[in-house]
């Protein structure tokens, strides 16, 4: 054992043959991998660049649309209040108006909550109010329900103003007429033009 140990360290041995063939060999190894990861990046691969002519690329005329949309706000008490749609559409970001559709805005009243549905509308985002051409549906849970055209809605103020016909029920009867102005937060309701009304008297009952 002692003559195998003194024959490997031996100078001209075979550990000084592994150390020669090493050290060409380990350079060598390192040259080569910093060849590969220099060529590497210019190897081809399966990627394909092209060129677009923003001439002829189609663009999307709507700068932000949406799905089942919902926005959230507060009105001049804190109360909290929604408006939501199944599609939401702002057609520029210089116009910060959002068109509506499947409209619904849910508000909270000194009597309980309170529901406006419509089947669109218009959403001016700076004022917090809705603007509808169509008829919209104002319902409370205590019984007050009333259909109008052509109504802007004041969501924190709580005030609907309404220039088409509008008809409504109240727990003591009915009314109509041409146009509306409502404070749907105290139930005073202002009746411009052909103005009818028929109550049921000792059912009225103040909210």
């Amino acid at each position: 054992m002692r003559n195998r140990r003194q024959a490997f360290a031996a100078p001209g041995g075979s550990f000084d043959r592994a150390i020669r063939l090493l050290g060409i060999v380990l350079p060598a190894a390192v040259g080569a991998l910093l060849a590969m990861m220099l060529i590497a990046p210019l190897k081809p691969t399966g990627e394909v660049s092209f060129l677009l002519d923003r001439n002829k690329v189609a663009t999307a005329d709507d700068r932000l649309r949406l799905d089942d949309a919902r926005y959230r706000g507060q009105d001049n008490s804190g109360r909290p209040f929604s408006v939501s749609a199944g599609n939401a559409v702002q057609r520029s970001a210089s116009v910060p108006v959002v068109q509506l559709q499947d409209l619904t805005a849910r508000l909270l009243l000194r009597d309980g909550p309170a529901q406006l549905t419509a089947p669109g509308g218009s959403y001016q985002i700076e004022q917090q109010q809705v603007g509808i051409d169509g008829a919209v549906r104002f319902l409370a849970a205590d019984g007050y329900s009333m259909v109008a055209r052509g109504v802007a809605i004041d969501l924190p103020g709580r005030a609907l103003v309404g220039q088409g016909r509008v008809a409504g029920t109240v727990p003591a009867g009915s009314f109509s007429a041409d146009r509306v102005l409502a404070d749907l937060d105290t139930r005073v309701v202002t009746l411009d033009g052909n103005a009818r009304m028929t109550m049921v008297p000792g059912q009225l009952q103040l909210p």
